[in-house]
């Protein structure tokens, strides 16, 4: 099953392409980076692995349209990671709203900045998603959300990426759970090369399936930091305003 799906976000409706394969073992939702939508073409390459892998999934525009014509000129919204990660919630609510994904567990995948919103989503809905994958993403803006991530976490990089590997070789040692650091060799950073996109779709399937059901390593129980009005990420680093674009 696939359809386009209108996910309302406070007054706002947020667009989304869900697929569902039959006998679905979990479900991913994608968080599209900079300047990037549910039609970017890598982020569908990668999806159709995983949809081959038995694993729905659905891939949302974190902006609305207007939004996103205001933020090609403006960069005002791209880099609002809190706003962005709240979307993610949103969707994460609604999935797990779904009949057919009732009991079904959510794993994120996040690529450039909304590897940032995916990791802080995760934070406020422990319970609910058991696994993160980020491609070639800027953990680094998710701030002290990294000190209270508990959900196993891949950090997908290409090799021949040297200032983003050294970002997230940076941010993974502030992730409290379960957390690796895979390189691509020779991959630069939207891994256009040959065969390189194949191998982050491959990583990614394999650590969805080694973690989505699998219990959550922490030395506390999980909590929902929707629930804590004294809960805050405070954004920490600098943000580059012209970073490549992620079709």
């Amino acid at each position: 099953m696939s359809q386009e799906v209108s996910i309302h976000h406070g007054d706002r409706a947020l667009m989304a392409h869900f697929t569902v394969p039959k006998n679905a073992s979990g479900v991913v939702i994608f968080a599209h980076g900079t300047g990037s939508g549910r039609n970017s073409p890598r982020n569908a390459h990668v999806a159709r692995i995983l949809e081959r892998a038995g694993l729905a999934t659905l891939l949302l525009d974190l902006l609305t349209a207007s939004e996103g014509a205001l933020d090609e000129s403006t960069l005002h919204f791209r880099f609002d990671i809190p706003m962005l990660a709240q979307r993610m919630v949103t969707a994460t609510d609604w999935i797990h709203s779904q009949p057919t994904m009732q009991g079904v567990p959510i794993g994120y995948f996040g690529a450039s900045t909304g590897a940032a919103a995916a990791i802080v989503a995760a934070t406020h809905r422990p319970r609910l998603v058991h696994s993160v994958v980020s491609r070639g993403g800027r953990p680094d803006l998710a701030g002290a959300a990294l000190t209270s991530l508990w959900v196993p976490t891949l950090l997908i990089v290409g090799g021949a990426d040297p200032t983003v590997l050294a970002v997230n070789r940076e941010a993974a040692r502030k992730i409290c759970g379960r957390h690796e650091v895979a390189v691509v060799d020779g991959a630069t950073h939207l891994f256009e090369e040959e065969g390189a996109l194949d191998a982050v779709a491959h990583m990614a399937a394999s650590w969805f399936q080694s973690t989505l059901h699998g219990r959550q390593e922490s030395g506390k129980p999980p909590v929902d930091h929707d629930e804590d009005e004294a809960y805050e990420h405070v954004l920490e680093g600098a943000i580059v305003a012209g970073e490549t674009r992620d079709r």
